[in-house]
């Protein structure tokens, strides 16, 4: 079967349009870019052609590279040779700019003369999120532009802009409903303009210093924003094209880098974590409920309300209704002082929320998430009550972080409609969203759940149902061997310490006392009394919970938390404790290094993770690793724990 070029040319009025059309999102792929180098060269040869126009078919104008390719040796023409075309050509060149325009998309853009952009166009330069710096002009041709405090911001945090915003900062010319047609008459008046040989304006030194260290600070290990930085620097101090080489040179280094690798990985899997979610036709949601307005139950109503939905917030009382109206207020009054939102987006959001102890209002709604403490009990009898009052194919779901959604959906006349939403705390930040199928969930009511997640803007990754599903269910062993650990000779400043400087964002004995200590203890009973004798003991953790020692809300638990002071401390009386168990079991301590306790450790998850996949809890490994990174704070540039374990740890 023939296919269309990826690449065509036709002649308007004596401007050449050139269409980029390689669906779905106009992929600068070695095709592409071939046809490219032709079409500018074609374009320039033609006398009866004046100007040019560059854009893209379908709802992209290119939305970045071809990543299949970037395990492939580089192909000629390179994205540098179709910019050397485009600066040899004597005419002008218009971008009309008609969707996103990302990464070499941008590249390409900043290359023209003039840029027209659609309302619903985006423009970024994000290849730090994959480990790699623009390698195409891009952080020399922005800066000239935006400056480079703002081209710092841009490229080192990734940042994708709107159409309006880029019109503010320089990026384009003109925001037109229709670009194409503005660029087709711009062209013909258009002189060349090349944006290389602009000169860098003269910037605050303070204000790169501020874009500089904010881009570092969101970097957590990512080398490749210390080296987009350094070279936007260098288009005010060096030479256009000594720049550009330079540019280049660093891209193809950082493209075969391990974090590169581990970044893009995490790309892919993100759009593998698509798949397997039911192809049924999803259900209607116009309204939400929302059971429980405390911490995490106000977290997953401002989820809802922030995507437009309007929520009923339902407690068991009108006090405790007031409070979860409160507890809204509060994550938007927080927003609000932050600049993250202004009075009227803080007001409209909060007033979609209604905070009641009006149980009525569940018929209502198309969805309802129970927030509830974690008891099985009470949340059986919960969802009784919902089941009574919710309308027919209205989803039951429920926010529980480890118990058996089947033994929940069973009390109720519609298992079908039940399934698991875990949010990770805090909800309204957190972006991973743990979609759990229980035994009898109904195709639609998966494709729903999925749809919803991905419309509030989470990351859904499908579970199945066990005791703590893919992500409790893999740290609950990580902390255990953390604690086993301790017994045997490492301190848990010691463990935390080397986890940390491994990447994790917190050691697990400072998360665990952020969590609170009695919150583990209880699930550690709860499973004693279901399985007697079928997991080791931790005697440490049960007696720092007798003690009080619950974690930072008691002000000790693992570490000791002092008032005022920035950090926590070591605690005597917890290295008295350790030595009574090591006493106690007859167990010498011994000292470990950093590499034996990160390859113990993340060891542990990988191999859980296996028995997660075996079981089907999992649907994949790559799964795996987006909970990890998206809801523990694993190192992204590491790629996850079953990415690192085919590598081999640290």
């Amino acid at each position: 079967m023939n296919q269309s070029p990826p690449v065509s040319v036709r002649a308007q009025s004596g401007v050449a349009v050139i269409t980029i059309d390689a669906p779905p999102v106009n992929a600068l792929s070695d095709a592409v870019r071939r046809g490219l180098v032709d079409a500018f060269m074609q374009a320039d040869r033609d006398d009866a052609v004046t100007a040019i126009v560059l854009t893209g078919a379908g709802d992209s104008f290119v939305a970045g590279a071809d990543l299949r390719e970037m395990a492939l040796p580089p192909q000629s023409p390179s994205l540098p040779d179709v910019m050397l075309a485009m600066e040899a050509c004597a005419k002008p060149i218009v971008a009309a700019i008609n969707g996103a325009a990302l990464g070499g998309g941008l590249e390409l853009a900043l290359a023209c003369d003039l840029r027209i952009a659609g309302p619903r166009a985006a423009l970024g330069l994000p290849e730090t999120k994959l480990g790699m710096v623009p390698g195409s002009g891009g952080t020399q041709r922005l800066p000239r532009l935006v400056g480079s405090a703002k081209a710092i911001e841009m490229i080192g945090q990734a940042k994708i802009v709107k159409a309006q915003e880029a019109l503010a900062l320089g990026v384009v010319d003109q925001v037109a409903e229709d670009p194409l047609t503005v660029a087709i008459a711009a062209a013909t008046t258009t002189r060349k303009r090349r944006v290389s040989r602009m000169v860098v304006q003269a910037a605050d030194a303070e204000q790169i210093t501020k874009a500089a260290d904010g881009a570092i600070r969101r970097a957590r290990g990512n080398t490749a924003v210390a080296s987009a930085i350094e070279l936007v620097r260098d288009a005010a101090r060096l030479p256009f094209d000594e720049a550009v080489a330079k540019e280049r040179a660093e891209f193809l280094r950082l493209r075969e880098s391990e974090e590169s690798k581990a970044l893009r990985h995490l790309f892919f899997a993100e759009r593998e974590a698509g798949k397997g979610a039911s192809d049924a036709k999803p259900r209607d949601i116009r309204s939400v409920a929302v059971i429980g307005g405390g911490l995490m139950g106000a977290g997953i109503a401002s989820c809802f309300a922030d995507a437009g939905f309007p929520v009923s917030l339902i407690e068991r009382d009108a006090d405790a209704a007031a409070a979860a109206g409160e507890r809204i207020a509060g994550i938007y009054d927080a927003q609000l002082r932050s600049g993250r939102l202004d009075d009227a987006g803080a007001r409209e959001k909060r007033e979609r929320v209604t905070a009641s102890d009006d149980w009525t209002r569940v018929a209502d709604a198309q969805l309802v998430v129970e927030a509830v403490f974690e008891d099985m009990a009470l949340k059986q009898e919960v969802f009784r009550r919902i089941d009574t009052l919710a309308a027919p194919g209205t989803i039951l779901a429920t926010n529980t972080s480890y118990l058996d959604i089947d033994a929940i959906a069973a009390v109720t006349g519609r298992p079908q409609d039940v399934i698991g939403l875990h949010f990770f705390s805090p909800a309204n930040v957190m972006r991973l969203l743990e979609v759990v199928r229980a035994d009898k969930t109904a195709p639609d009511a998966l494709a729903t759940a999925f749809r919803i997640g991905r419309r509030i803007g989470k990351l859904p990754i499908i579970a199945g149902v066990c005791d703590g599903f893919i992500g409790n269910r893999i740290f609950s062993l990580f902390r255990r061997e953390a604690e086993y650990l301790v017994e045997e000779g490492a301190t848990p400043e010691r463990i935390d310490r080397a986890l940390e400087r491994y990447g994790l964002a917190m050691g697990p004995f400072a998360v665990a006392d952020l969590a609170g200590l009695d919150i583990a203890w209880a699930t550690r009973k709860r499973r004693e009394a279901a399985n007697p004798g079928s997991e080791r003991p931790l005697p440490i953790s049960d007696k720092l919970c007798e003690l009080g020692r619950f974690g930072r809300k008691a002000g000790r638990g693992w570490y000791l938390y002092r008032d005022g002071a920035p950090k926590p401390s070591v605690d005597p009386e917890v290295g008295d404790i350790v030595a009574a168990v090591r006493a106690a079991k007859g167990i010498a301590a011994r000292t470990f290094t950093d590499a034996e306790i990160v390859q113990r450790m993340l060891g542990v998850m990988a191999s859980e993770g296996k028995k997660v996949l075996a079981e089907g809890i999992a649907q994949r490994a790559s799964d795996i690793d987006l909970v990890f990174v998206n809801g523990y704070g694993f190192p992204a540039v590491k790629g996850g724990p079953m990415y690192g374990a085919a590598r081999g740890f640290p």
